[in-house]
């Protein structure tokens, strides 16, 4: 045998067990492989593409009737908002806040009405390149601006029965507009529903009766909203409430009693007398309005004068006022005789000067008082706070809107 002959045996020997020693060290080729093959490894994902921004004003330009209200915001899509700067037609800045990531500005102040601004806004876009837009427009001037005055009042504790009412000076036509302005938050929460006495007059009241010790509170931001007509809001308004105890007092004319209890627990039972025949009570579910000392009781104040058959002026120790038309509770020491026997007055309820003082001593305004079986007409809901008359189905559904 020749050397190179050799040489090509002892090679490919050495190429087959190469071959073998390869073989035994790959084992069974994994499913959807090929033998010798190499699994395939994921590419990168490739970079974003680099965008030029996109800057939003909002309210875009040459816009007119903009509700001072605002707020001025600029968006930047595919980028960031760099610089802004916003100023009415006599060079006033309008200050504003940017987002933490820089997507958004708003203006942090309202407007003024019937004012020309200018919003200049600089962005960056992913590209690394600047632009810049601007808008120039005009905020709205009012026919008449509309005040609002609220019931209860900031720093106020009131009873478990209190609505919140608001009362405008003027007509509202865009109601939908009013009730988005007024916002009412409670601790805890409570279900509750505007309702519309009138084009002046909204209320605002809880399913059910407030809890004791809730925590109310009211922003009623109505300053630049469109109201319809030509008229806008004027100042906001805002207001923390406490309420008190539940004080729940019911006035029974057959009884002639009435049971007071507070938080659920009869705390006291008071003789009592109503309204007699001709000027029977209106029953119903009453809220405690006002608290009045030495208050002089006039029938005049419903078209009774004093100087006539059935007419008074009397001044008395405790009053407190339950509807517009008239009705009290209040100390009576000329009918104690009568009282937890018979109904002998104009139609308030009379009781004792030291029990009137007491209830008014224990309550707040807000609080409930339920008349029954006085023989007189159901009182009218709009007739002082009678929102508790109109049931929830009717009172969630609105009202006059």
């Amino acid at each position: 045998m020749t050397l190179s002959r050799r040489r090509g045996l002892l090679l490919g020997g050495v190429v087959a067990l190469v071959v073998a020693v390869g073989t035994s060290c790959t084992g069974t080729p994994a499913a959807g492989e090929k033998d010798g093959a190499t699994p395939n490894t994921p590419s990168a994902k490739p970079a974003p593409p680099r965008k030029a921004v996109q800057l939003t004003v909002t309210p875009g330009n040459q816009a007119a009737n903009v509700e001072p209200s605002g707020p001025v915001t600029i968006a930047a899509a595919d980028g960031k908002v760099t610089q802004v700067t916003l100023v009415n037609d006599a060079g006033e800045a309008v200050p504003g806040q940017l987002s933490p990531d820089a997507s958004t500005w708003q203006s942090s102040v309202p407007l003024g009405f019937g004012r020309t601004y200018t919003a200049t806004a600089t962005g960056q876009g992913t590209d690394g390149k600047p632009a810049t837009v601007t808008s120039v427009f005009t905020t709205a001037t009012p026919r008449r601006k509309a005040d609002v005055s609220m019931n209860p009042l900031d720093g106020q504790v009131v009873g478990v029965g209190q609505p919140l009412a608001f009362y405008f000076d003027t007509s509202v036509t865009n109601k939908a507009a009013v009730e988005q302005a007024i916002h009412v938050q409670s601790t805890p929460a409570a279900e509750g529903a505007f309702y519309w006495f009138s084009d002046k007059e909204v209320h605002w009241r809880p399913k059910e009766y407030w809890a004791a010790g809730t925590r109310i509170t009211i922003n009623a931001a109505i300053y630049g909203r469109d109201f319809g007509n030509g008229v806008y809001g004027n100042d906001s308004r805002v207001a923390n409430v406490t309420v008190g105890d539940a004080v729940v007092a019911t006035a029974d004319g057959a009884t002639h009693q009435m049971t007071v209890t507070v938080n659920g627990a009869v705390a006291r039972t008071i003789p009592i007398s109503m309204g007699k025949p001709g000027h029977e009570t209106p029953a119903g579910t009453y809220v405690v309005m006002s608290e009045h000392t030495n208050y002089t009781m006039d029938s005049g104040t419903y078209g009774v004068p004093a100087d006539t058959p059935g007419g008074y002026r009397t001044t008395v120790a405790v009053a407190s006022r339950m509807s517009n038309s008239g009705i009290f509770y209040h100390s009576a020491p000329w009918s104690v005789g009568d009282q937890g026997r018979r109904n002998v007055s104009h139609g308030c309820i009379n009781m004792t000067t030291e029990a009137a003082a007491w209830l008014q001593s224990i309550s707040n305004k807000g609080d409930v008082i339920i008349v029954q079986n006085s023989g007189g007409p159901a009182l009218e809901a709009w007739d002082g706070l009678g929102d508790w008359q109109i049931p929830w189905d009717q009172w969630s559904a609105g009202g006059k809107r």
